[in-house]
């Protein structure tokens, strides 16, 4: 018998991810958690806050694992974290899941490519000075030559 699957929402049942995100040097984890988080993420807010734990079932890592890629796409400009705090049953205050609000791609790939321009501008003014460096090194100095001459 032949079962007929539904037909699937592409607003509800899918999420993209841009094609620059591979060009911004983010390893598999990153790209994992990173994938989630769009994953679970309100559309119209751009937020969510599932926890370390859930993300980490989600991807297959540890916890940690997961805390640390948050970490390096925080540092990438990727997401924001907030804390937020919950009240349990007997009214006690704790720390809940992170909120994490998804950066425009436009905005990180403008700091990104930013920060390469400045990268590369820091390697080039290295470079120059080892030049002159190496210019200097080569060349005699001329006062040593005359020190040892008496009048």
């Amino acid at each position: 018998m032949f079962q007929r699957w539904h037909k699937r929402d592409p607003e509800r049942d899918y999420f993209m991810v841009s094609n620059e995100v591979f060009c911004l040097g983010l390893n598999y984890g990153e790209i994992a958690v990173y994938a989630y988080l769009l994953r679970c993420e309100d559309r119209k807010t751009y937020q969510c806050y599932p926890s370390y734990r859930t993300i980490g079932k989600a991807v297959g890592m540890c916890e940690n694992t997961v805390r640390k890629n948050t970490l390096r796409l925080e540092e990438k400009g990727l997401i924001c974290t907030e804390p937020t705090m919950i009240t349990t049953k007997d009214g006690c205050p704790r720390n809940g899941s992170l909120l994490y609000t998804i950066r425009p791609i436009q905005e990180v790939l403008n700091s990104y490519y930013q920060r390469q321009l400045v990268q590369a501008e820091e390697a080039a003014a290295k470079a120059r000075a080892e030049k002159q460096l190496a210019k200097l090194g080569n060349r005699k100095p001329t006062h040593i030559e005359n020190e040892g001459v008496s009048a």
